[in-house]
């Protein structure tokens, strides 16, 4: 037998006003947290930027220095030993979209053409200091 019931009992539930509540405040919550989140994730995949354009470009400087003549590409730093590859550019997720600086200047007599001495992200947007990603 189960239990008796007595009109003075009865179920107990959210009411359709109650979750109405809860649910705008996790809307509330999320609206504040989303932007907070996405420019966290952008700052972090700046960070990666500036790193591997320091590593390539101490990269360039090692192959010059020890080859006596500048890279004609950033292959030429992977087949030299100096990158284990072309790092994926964080802004526009692609390693086909950097933009190398090619230098005439000679570093030796024997040289008789120059090669890249600088390299910058292809991505054309902004960030958030305001400047080109191109420009850093």
């Amino acid at each position: 037998m189960g239990p008796i019931r007595t009109s003075g009992d009865s179920e107990r539930g959210f009411t359709l006003m109650e979750l109405m509540i809860v649910m705008t405040i996790i809307g509330i919550l999320a609206a504040i947290a989303a932007p907070i989140y996405l420019r966290q994730v952008q700052r972090a995949k700046e960070a990666v930027l500036k790193e591997d354009l320091h590593t390539m470009r101490q990269a360039i400087d090692s192959y010059t220095v020890d080859k006596e003549k500048a890279p004609q590409g950033l292959d030429d730093l992977v087949q030299a030993g100096y990158l284990k590859s072309v790092p994926v550019d964080p802004i526009t997720s692609r390693n086909d979209t950097w933009i190398v600086g090619e230098s005439q200047n000679l570093t030796t007599v024997e040289e008789t053409a120059g090669g890249i001495d600088d390299v910058h992200s292809g991505a054309q947007a902004a960030s958030s200091e305001g400047t080109s990603y191109g420009t850093w």
